[in-house]
């Protein structure tokens, strides 16, 4: 009698212990729908650039004891890594002469659209020399290169008050980009202690 009791018993928990081990769910008996793969990651954004840019800067020392390189140049405030840099010393020179190097160098966070050697050289020499001469006349074209906030490449393109007063507007993306009607960015994007450069081929002249 006993063992007629308990064998439907055993048969049935049998079944359970078997379902159990193979991991039977009803409803995966019944033919659910598989599970579906975990959706693509999506891709990242492109990273933002953030070293230097442009043919000039191939001119740019790359040593990094020397006063003119990328390095260098990171180190210390705007005038005096100017001064060390071989493509700026005609605007060293003028910035020296219109008592701008404290200014310049006290200043927080500035852009400065740094006209080289070769940008000075397109203007005639009279006309240079009587700007040099005009103490006023100089600040007033120097200070008008000069931005506040650092501006990064992304954030360059637009119409921008400068310390002179007027607004200057830089045009272009990427690594190409003009600044007034004239000026290409040759080198940019080059850091100091308390600016962002942006090294141009022409002078930039204020609005009379």
């Amino acid at each position: 009698m006993r063992t007629k009791t308990f064998a439907p018993v055993m048969v049935a928990t049998a079944c359970v212990l078997a379902l159990g081990a193979c991991g039977g769910d009803p409803a995966d008996e019944a033919g659910s729908a598989p599970a579906t793969s975990a959706p693509p990651m999506a891709t990242s954004a492109p990273a933002m650039m953030d070293g230097e840019f442009g043919p000039g800067c191939a001119a740019v020392p790359t040593d990094a004891t020397n006063p003119g390189s990328f390095e260098a140049m990171a180190k210390v405030p705007v005038a005096t890594a100017a001064s060390g840099n071989p493509m700026l010393s005609t605007l060293v020179s003028a910035v020296k002469e219109a008592d701008l190097v404290d200014s310049l160098n006290s200043a927080d966070d500035v852009t400065v659209f740094a006209p080289t050697n070769d940008a000075f050289e397109k203007i005639p020499e009279a006309d240079l020399n009587k700007v040099m001469a005009d103490k006023k006349m100089l600040a007033g074209v120097l200070t008008y290169h000069v931005v506040p906030g650092k501006l990064a490449p992304a954030q360059l393109a637009g119409s921008h008050k400068t310390l002179q007063g007027g607004t200057v507007t830089v045009t272009g993306s990427g690594t190409d980009f003009k600044v007034g009607p004239e000026a290409t960015v040759v080198c940019g994007n080059v850091q100091t202690a308390n600016a962002v450069v942006y090294l141009v081929d022409s002078v930039l002249m204020p609005p009379s």
